[in-house]
């Protein structure tokens, strides 16, 4: 599939803000970008003619009752055989902050065996309230999640975090246990990590949130779905990377390039 063929579908909702960011980095790849209200996805039910779709960050519907809960809840009373089927095909599912907080919310992630009817998992409050800073993630995945497989091995990507709710965790009476399976099938897709590239081993403000084991973003098992808090397409173009005027000019792209030019020439290649 040429790059200009692939058709992606960016959700958004009440409350959503940074699908324009998203949706501007993708068209700079050169794909064909669908920016469409939830609503009417919902009424169309026509998912199937997209090839990765994309929930992206924000306080959908105000973050009442628990981030993401909401918009959760909708989608899989209006689309939920729908996203079913999409998942199943392998295409590319992408939550980004409000977007995995909504993908856990679904039972898509960690998806232990395909989605699951109650979340396994949460992204709770954050140790130090709100966070909107620069963090650093270093890329962990080995393969399985195989729409990153352009990255370079602890590739190293600095952007920013804005939630309030993104301390992953897992259940309690079985952290341990379920943070092995994780690895076993190599899940765990971003860390984070100290400015010299060490993991932050909960130190704040590395680890924005107090993220159990440091846990910035996870896939399912069969790789095709992943959420990730901190937000990528932020850091997307060199202007708004950190500190760039000390070079006189900035670069064209940022950090955050490389991860959606991953996602875009993965799908090119397998379709």
């Amino acid at each position: 599939m040429k790059v200009e063929e692939i058709s992606i579908l960016i959700m958004r909702a009440p409350g959503t803000n940074c699908d324009l960011e998203t949706e501007r980095a993708l068209r700079d790849l050169g794909t064909e970008v669908h920016n469409v209200h939830t609503q009417k996805v919902f009424k169309d039910k026509n998912l199937e003619k997209y090839d990765i779709i994309v929930f992206p960050g924000g306080f959908s519907y105000g973050d009442y009752v628990r981030s993401g809960a909401i918009w959760a809840k909708e989608c899989e009373y209006r689309i939920g055989s729908e996203l079913i089927n999409f998942a199943d095909s392998g295409k590319p599912i992408i939550g980004i902050c409000n977007g995995f907080q909504q993908l856990v919310e679904l039972g898509f992630l960690p998806g232990w065996k395909g989605k699951s009817l109650y979340p396994e998992a949460a992204l709770g409050n954050s140790t130090h309230g709100y966070q909107n800073r620069w963090i650093r993630m270093r890329y962990e995945g080995k393969g399985n999640c195989a729409m990153l497989n352009g990255l370079k091995e602890g590739y190293i990507l600095r952007c920013p975090v804005a939630h309030g709710e993104g301390r992953f965790l897992l259940p309690s009476d079985r952290r341990e246990e379920l943070l092995d399976k994780m690895y076993e099938h190599d899940m765990i897709m971003w860390r984070y990590v100290k400015d010299d590239g060490s993991y932050a081993d909960y130190e704040w403000p590395a680890n924005p949130n107090g993220a159990y084991h440091d846990i910035a973003g996870i896939s399912n098992p069969e790789g095709n779905i992943l959420g990730l808090m901190p937000h990528p397409e932020r850091a997307y173009f060199g202007y708004l990377m950190l500190e760039w005027t000390k070079k006189g000019v900035p670069e064209k792209y940022g950090d955050g390039y490389p991860f959606f030019k991953s996602i875009v020439e993965y799908v090119s290649k397998k379709y």
